[in-house]
């Protein structure tokens, strides 16, 4: 962790869902920045005095007009970016209600297990793509 980095915290969501295609989980797309078109899981930054689960129900919420169950904790991501250090704690998530419009982001897919290595993922979620892999199996 480059210490002179300001440290950016955020929740993100791997929402599953079960259905005849097997598993999948939600990626989005980011429509802007110098990551634009880079795949992620949708997400934001916590708030202060805000915990990381009441943050990613609120960031859904905003980002795709919907509501998650959030199920548990899939874990931390430390990464370094040129502008910031990134600390992300990824749950696993399962869709309540709502239909994921996208009000942030430029695309979207549900991803089954042999697809996740087909999107270009932004660095911290590629890092965590194992765990996202480990939990589809165990679903």
């Amino acid at each position: 962790m480059n210490e002179s980095l300001k440290t950016i915290k955020v929740s993100a969501a791997a929402i599953f869902r079960k259905g005849q295609e097997g598993v999948q989980v939600f990626a989005t797309q980011r429509g802007y920045g110098p990551w634009k078109d880079w795949w992620e899981f949708p997400g934001g930054k916590i708030e202060e005095g805000e915990g990381p689960d009441a943050a990613l129900v609120r960031e859904i919420q905003e980002e795709l007009e919907s509501q998650v169950l959030v199920n548990k904790s899939l874990g931390l991501v430390e990464w370094d970016y040129p502008e910031f250090h990134l600390s992300m704690e990824l749950f696993s998530c399962s869709l309540r209600s709502g239909g994921l419009c996208l009000l942030e982001h430029e695309d979207s897919k549900w991803l089954g297990l042999d697809e996740l290595d087909s999107v270009k993922w932004l660095p911290a979620d590629k890092e965590i793509l194992g765990r996202v892999k480990k939990e589809m199996l165990s679903l």
